[in-house]
C-alpha cells in the first residue's frame, strides 16, 4: 500500500509526535509498504530526501515564511487551515507519490483538504492532542484542566497563548477548518479515549477508533548503561521523573509529594527546564536536565518507580510506556491518557491529578510493598505488548485497508 505521512515536523526536530511519525514510517517500509512523509521546510534542511527508504518532502507555507507560524526556535508549525502555498507543494507529492492512504498527524494535514476529492485517497488522522477544539491544543486553561470550548473564552486564552493578532488567528482559523475536516476525515486515530472525549468526536457523529502511541518493541534494548551522562545517577535505588519541569506536568505536585515523605529513596529528574519550573528542590533530589533517549532508557532499567505526576489531561504519555517496557511500575495522575496505559493495581497506581497527599500516599505504600512492586513490573513488561510498534502497526493496516477500500 502506498501511504502518505503529513506532519508539522519531522526529525531532525526532537518531539514525541517527530519520533511517533519517524517509527510509524520506517516501521511501515519494513513491512513492505511504499511510504512517503510530507512536512514543513525549514532552514538547512533539504527540499527531499531518502531516510532509510522513506521520501521526505519539506514544503514551503505562506504562514510560516510570513513569521506568523514558527517558533522563535524556528520550529515550523502549520497553521489550524489550509495554507495555500503548502496546499500547491501537497499536490506536486500527491502527483508523483499517488497514495491510498493519507495519515495526518496535526495541522498541516488540513492543507490537503481541498485536495482529497481530488486525490481519490482516504484520509486518516492521529489526534495526538486536542487540537480539532483546543487553539493550544492542551484543554489547559488558566493552569487546570479546561471544562470545554467557548467562543469569546478560547479567543481570550489563545490570545493570552500566542499573543492577540496570531492567538486571534489561530483560534478563528481553527474553528472554521474544523468542521470541513470532520467531513472529510475517512476515520479519527484518537491516543486515548481522553483525547476522543476532550475533542468531542462521539457528540459530533465522527468515526474513530482509538490508536495508542506506541514504542519500539525492543525499545529496552536502545538503553546505554555506559552513557557518561548517567554518572549523576545514584547507586541505590531511586525513583524517576522523565519530562519538561514544568507545572501543567505536575512537577510542583510532585515536589509536594515527596516532602511529605519521611526518608524516600532519591527523586531523579530527567528533563529540561521552563519558566515556570520549580527554583528550590527538596533533599534527595537530583537533576540532570535533558539526556539523550538511550540515556534516558538505562536509566529507566535502574529505577525502582516511574512517577507521571501530569496536571493537565496528557494525552497519552510516551513515558509511562517506555518505563513498563523497562519493567518499571508507574505511579500517575488518573488524567488524560494514563487511564488507558496504567491498570490500577497491576501495572501502577493512579491517583487524583493535582493531590500531592494521594500522591505521596501511593508513593509511601508502593516503597514499603518490594513484593507488589515486583510484580506490578512483571505485569507491566506483559501490558506494554499493546503498546509496542508490532501491535499497532498491525492495527494500523487494517484500517488502512478498510478506508482505502
Amino acid at each position: 500500500m502506498r501511504v502518505l505521512m503529513v506532519c508539522d515536523q519531522y526529525p531532525p526536530f526532537v518531539g514525541g509526535i517527530e519520533r511517533h511519525v519517524q517509527v510509524l514510517a520506517r516501521g511501515l517500509t519494513e513491512r513492505g509498504h511504499d511510504v512517503a512523509v510530507a512536512t514543513m521546510a525549514a532552514a538547512d534542511l533539504p527540499a527531499e530526501a531518502d531516510e532509510d527508504g522513506v521520501r521526505v518532502y519539506r514544503l514551503p507555507a505562506t504562514t510560516h515564511r510570513a513569521g506568523r507560524a514558527a517558533t522563535p526556535s524556528g520550529r515550523p508549525y502549520a497553521p489550524p487551515f489550509p495554507d495555500p502555498e503548502a496546499t500547491r507543494a501537497l499536490r506536486r507529492v500527491l502527483v508523483r507519490e499517488r497514495p491510498d492512504v493519507v495519515h495526518g498527524h496535526n495541522w498541516l494535514a488540513r492543507s490537503f483538504l481541498p485536495l482529497k476529492e481530488w486525490s481519490g485517497a482516504a484520509l486518516v488522522e492521529t489526534l495526538h492532542d486536542y487540537g480539532v477544539v483546543c487553539a493550544k491544543l492542551s484543554l489547559w486553561w488558566r493552569g487546570a484542566p479546561c471544562s470545554g470550548p467557548a467562543f469569546e473564552k478560547c479567543l481570550r486564552c489563545a490570545a493570552r497563548n500566542y499573543g492577540t493578532a496570531r492567538g486571534m488567528a489561530v483560534t478563528l482559523g481553527n474553528w472554521a477548518a474544523a468542521p470541513l475536516e470532520r467531513a472529510l476525515v475517512d476515520v479519527y486515530l484518537p491516543v486515548s479515549q481522553a483525547v476522543a472525549e476532550g475533542n468531542r468526536l462521539a457528540a459530533v457523529g465522527a468515526t474513530y477508533e482509538i490508536v495508542p502511541n506506541f514504542v519500539p518493541d525492543a525499545v529496552a534494548d536502545e538503553a546505554d548503561p555506559d552513557h557518561p551522562a548517567l554518572a549523576g545517577l545514584p547507586a541505590e535505588a531511586f525513583w524517576l521523573y522523565v519530562g519538561t519541569l514544568s507545572r501543567h506536568k505536575g512537577v510542583h505536585v510532585l515536589l509536594d509529594a515527596y516532602r511529605q515523605l519521611v526518608e524516600p529513596p532519591p527523586l531523579v529528574l530527567i528533563g529540561s527546564r521552563r519558566p515556570d519550573s520549580p527554583t528550590e528542590f527538596p533533599r534527595g533530589t537530583i537533576i540532570l536536565g535533558d539526556l539523550p533517549h538511550d540515556a534516558v532508557m538505562a536509566a529507566w532499567k535502574r529505577a525502582a518507580l516511574a512517577i507521571v505526576p501530569s496536571v493537565f489531561p496528557d494525552p497519552c504519555p510516551t513515558v509511562a510506556i517506555e518505563a513498563m517496557a523497562a519493567g518499571v511500575p508507574v505511579v500517575g495522575s488518573r488524567l488524560g491518557g494514563l487511564s488507558d496505559i496504567v491498570a490500577e493495581g497491576e501495572t501502577g497506581r493512579l491517583v487524583p491529578g493535582g493531590d500531592a497527599a494521594a500522591l505521596s500516599v501511593a508513593l509511601a505504600e508502593l516503597h514499603a510493598q518490594p513484593l507488589v512492586r515486583q510484580r506490578m513490573a512483571r505485569a507491566a513488561l506483559e501490558r506494554v505488548h499493546a503498546f509496542t510498534a508490532s501491535a499497532v502497526l498491525q492495527r494500523l493496516e487494517g484500517i488502512y485497508g478498510r478506508v482505502a477500500a
